[in-house]
């Protein structure tokens, strides 16, 4: 069985520059968004909720 997902980016997304996250409970999905056709990456949702907290925490430098 094939499975659409819904995928969305953030809205925080400037020129295309982002990835997406599809819209499953478990794993959570994550694409380039310029590359739809490429890679997915999948995590457990604890993973994915451990690493938007510390985005959101300011837990990564930003790029220069």
């Amino acid at each position: 069985m094939t499975h659409q997902h819904i995928w969305r980016k953030s809205s925080y997304s400037d020129d295309g520059n982002c990835v997406e996250v599809a819209n499953t409970t478990k794993p959570v999905l994550v694409r380039d968004s310029k590359n739809i056709a490429g890679p997915v990456l999948r995590f457990q949702p604890e993973q994915w909720h451990a690493f938007t907290e510390a985005v959101r925490d300011g837990g990564f430098a930003s790029p220069s």
